[in-house]
């Protein structure tokens, strides 16, 4: 019997109703991850107490009625929220997404059968060790996503699971099974019926994890869904002496390249995606994609305004995508001047995306010394001290009103004209020398 350490207010919550007469198990995802050796993030309780039941085991602990409707219960057990749920029967679903009547119901199978995948229908608590109806453990064996059931059905009830499938397989490094998979591309075209907010969180979950090129890949026509312009990328060939992918394959094989961080998945994701509309073929048949990192920033901006992202996302995926084109700084003055210009984050992600780009491309290690000395610039800037904003330059606003400048944008230009003289060596940063130059330059 598989054996596992829960932690000590899992335990007392499944004790108390295991001593109160009732069935109890951590469900779901805790207990496939505890089966795979990975440490869960949160635990989730299935019962057949009923939620009244559920609350008089709890009765000296703060209990928060999170979903009462649907048998959820939240205990707060020494600090720790734990959800616990009774057993249940979905009835129709007819949004895609909820089931418009729920039953509870005192038989484990009942409660199961109507979950996902069957890796996330594994229960556990020590008495019992792990209990698998449905070959969960066999799937994670064979590293396969498969439905419980029929698929069809389980996607009709909530099309958000064609979605999860996907970022399950990404995230635990799992394929879909053959006939789960035909179902995810049958059924695609439910994710309409689904909010944007709900599938841009289950999109950035799916592509911030740690392998996203061959399930992505397998299942395009799914992305494609609620990001239409990601179609032409398919068989948009670069016929460079860069790159040796379409830009489909480029796009995707670069974002894995990235760290997970989403902004930058996102950047990666996107930033080709007004190629297959800036395409030209030269009479050499070179193809050339001038002006595609301006157009696909616009284009990345409408896509993240319509899946409902947050400004930050908004206004700095674009920002990145607008700049990934760039050349490199060949100079610690060029890097200063970048670093004026577009700041701290974006001077090193800018790094971090190059790199990613040059990945994916034909020689990957082209642009090895380029980044490295781009990188080299800016350590030896901070190490150094050496100013580059104006945070750092040695007067400011109230030093340029002493010498009886009163006008804000008059102010706001001399302070930046000093500070391009500093970062181009014209004049020390140096209190004194400024006030000196700009006391000329307003004579």
């Amino acid at each position: 019997m598989m054996k596992f350490t829960l932690p000590e207010q899992v335990n007392t919550a499944l004790k108390l109703l295991l001593e109160n007469g009732f069935e109890a198990y951590a469900v779901g995802g805790c207990v496939r991850d505890l089966v795979m050796g990975k440490m869960p993030n949160d635990y989730d309780i299935t019962t057949n107490a009923m939620p009244e039941e559920t609350e008089k085991v709890f009765e000296g602990f703060r209990i928060i009625e999170t979903g009462i409707k649907h048998g959820t219960v939240t205990v707060i057990a020494d600090g720790m929220p734990l959800e616990i749920t009774t057993y249940r029967i979905d009835g129709e679903y007819l949004d895609s997404r909820h089931p418009e009547t729920v039953s509870f119901s005192r038989n484990l199978k009942d409660d199961l059968s109507r979950r996902d995948f069957t890796v996330n229908t594994l229960c556990y608590n020590e008495k019992e060790g792990v209990i698998d109806l449905f070959g969960g453990i066999e799937d994670i064996d064979r590293k396969i996503i498969r439905c419980v059931g029929e698929p069809d059905k389980r996607f009709n009830e909530d099309a958000l699971r064609i979605l999860r499938g996907i970022r399950f397989a990404c995230s635990l490094g799992f394929t879909v099974e053959e006939e789960t998979a035909q179902s995810i591309l049958r059924n695609k075209d439910l994710i309409k019926n689904i909010a944007a907010e709900r599938v841009r969180d289950e999109f950035v979950k799916l592509i911030t994890a740690d392998r996203i090129y061959d399930n992505v890949s397998r299942f395009r026509e799914v992305i494609e869904v609620f990001i239409p312009e990601y179609g032409a990328l398919t068989g948009c060939e670069q016929n460079t002496p860069y790159h040796c992918y379409d830009v489909f394959e480029h796009s995707v094989r670069s974002a894995e390249y990235i760290e997970n961080d989403r902004n930058l998945r996102l950047t990666m994701f996107l930033h080709d995606i007004a190629k297959p509309l800036c395409k030209t073929t030269d009479e050499f048949g070179t193809d050339h994609f001038k002006g595609h990192a301006k157009a696909g920033a616009e284009m990345a901006e409408d896509i993240l305004r319509r899946m409902k992202f947050d400004n930050n996302a908004i206004k700095y995926v674009p920002f990145l995508i607008g700049l990934h084109s760039e050349r490199f700084p060949v100079s610690k003055t060029e890097a200063k001047e970048m670093l004026r210009r577009i700041g701290r984050e974006a001077y090193l992600d800018f790094i971090k995306v190059r790199r990613a780009d040059t990945l994916a491309k034909k020689d990957p290690h082209s642009k090895d010394e380029k980044i490295k000395n781009m990188l080299a610039f800016y350590e030896a800037i901070e190490k150094n001290g050496e100013c580059w904003n104006l945070e750092s330059l040695a007067v400011n606003g109230s030093d340029i009103k002493e010498l009886g400048v009163k006008s804000g944008p008059e102010i706001k230009r001399l302070l930046d004209f000093a500070l391009g003289e500093v970062i181009h060596k014209r004049v020390p940063n140096d209190k004194q020398s400024i006030l000196n130059l700009i006391e000329d330059l307003t004579e």
